[in-house]
């Protein structure tokens, strides 16, 4: 066991915040009860056209009829969801005199679900709740209903945001925007196609990975962090190849979830602080960025925290034993990207259109993103600028 010394002597006071979970297969179908638990008189299901064509929508809606609960459908949310699709979804909700919010699909629905709850309990525009605990009203009731095994927005207190006007993201992170329950539902994840399994799939172990060595981690927050790892790193390959196999469905959708659970709580680090300006600037698919980055960035942080690193090679079935750090660090970067090519990933950043005279526009956006203070190592924008530089 790696002994690994706390900063302060003495333990400091943690929490930890998630929903109510419920978890396991067709537990989609439970959602008309929990909104009647909420007294809901007129539920707003935020969803996107993906979900409504894979058929999930007509399970909720199915749910909510059975209990005779009246609903408006709001699905025109783009896959990085935007400030005014979450305003519009804002004016249906009172239009309609909604008091339930129902989220259904991946983290583009989810979060346009709590940005609609944040602005009709606010009254102002989203754009106004930009960083860390600028949340003073609770939300109306929230379940969400993830169909990807990846985002985590179920259970996290973040909120992302894409302002196309600016192109850049934003994030929003206040224990008010932890939904009140989370229906986590591994069937719903067998309408992903490879790549979208293969994106999420990162997604979540980057999460992972990045809980476990971000300075807000704990005693809380490590045990999901190496549970996800060691779930995602021991199945993911096989659940793209096996795409019909609801077992291995629910291992990944189970450590999402642990990883969601560490993020939420020790919150993230470099990866994404980079990646969310990335996926702003060219809107591109979360994950995909978090893959282009993850490598790049463990490279730079190992020696900021090398005895958690090599308790997360060790995670991931690096065998450890004789090798010193700077072996480590080789075969934990030789890890990632072998596994990203398993999986179908090979970009890089130029592949996307991203050119050097882009890094410093990405650079300073990245560095205003809440993600950046708990990276382990404390970063520049000169330390941000090589690493987009080497991810290029």
């Amino acid at each position: 066991m790696s002994h690994v010394p706390e900063k302060m002597s003495l333990s400091p006071l943690r929490k930890f915040v998630s929903p109510e979970i419920m978890f396991g297969a067709g537990c989609r179908h439970n959602v008309g009860n929990y909104a009647k638990t909420f007294g809901a008189r007129k539920v707003l299901i935020v969803t996107d056209p993906g979900v409504i064509a894979a058929g999930w929508v007509a399970d909720v809606e199915a749910s909510l009829q059975a209990q005779g609960i009246d609903y408006c459908v709001y699905s025109a949310v783009s896959p990085n969801p935007r400030v005014e699709e979450v305003m519009l979804g804002a004016d249906l909700y009172r239009e309609n005199h909604c008091d339930v919010i129902v989220a259904v699909g991946g983290g583009s629905p989810m979060d346009c679900g709590k940005g609609i709850g944040i602005v009709v309990a606010h009254g102002r525009n989203i754009l106004e709740f930009e960083g860390v605990d600028t949340l003073h009203v609770p939300s109306p009731p929230l379940i969400l209903i993830p169909t990807t095994a990846g985002t985590s927005a179920d259970v996290s207190q973040f909120v992302i945001i894409s302002n196309q006007q600016e192109r850049m993201k934003f994030s929003i992170v206040s224990k008010a925007a932890v939904p009140d329950v989370s229906l986590i539902d591994p069937e719903t994840t067998l309408s992903m196609d490879p790549f979208l399994s293969a994106c999420t799939g990162i997604d979540a172990l980057v999460h992972a990975i990045e809980a476990f060595v971000s300075t807000g981690h704990g005693p809380l927050t490590d045990p999901h962090a190496l549970e996800a790892m060691r779930l995602i790193n021991g199945n993911l390959v096989q659940m793209i190849a096996n795409p019909a196999d609801i077992a291995l469905r629910e291992k990944i959708m189970l450590g999402s979830m642990q990883a969601g659970l560490a993020f939420s709580n020790a919150i993230l680090g470099a990866v994404h602080a980079m990646s969310h300006s990335l996926g702003g600037f060219l809107d591109l698919p979360h994950g995909l960025c978090n893959a282009v980055l993850v490598e790049h960035v463990v490279a730079f942080n190992y020696n900021s925290a090398p005895d958690r690193f090599k308790v997360i090679a060790e995670t991931l079935g690096i065998d450890c034993r004789g090798l010193n750090h700077r072996q480590i660090r080789t075969r934990l970067v030789e890890h990632l990207i072998a596994l990203k090519h398993t999986i179908g990933f090979h970009e890089t950043l130029g592949l996307h259109g991203v050119s050097t005279s882009d890094i410093p526009f990405l650079s300073q956006h990245a560095m205003d993103d809440p993600c950046i203070l708990t990276n382990p190592r404390e970063s520049s924008q000169r330390d941000v600028e090589v690493v987009y530089g080497e991810a290029l």
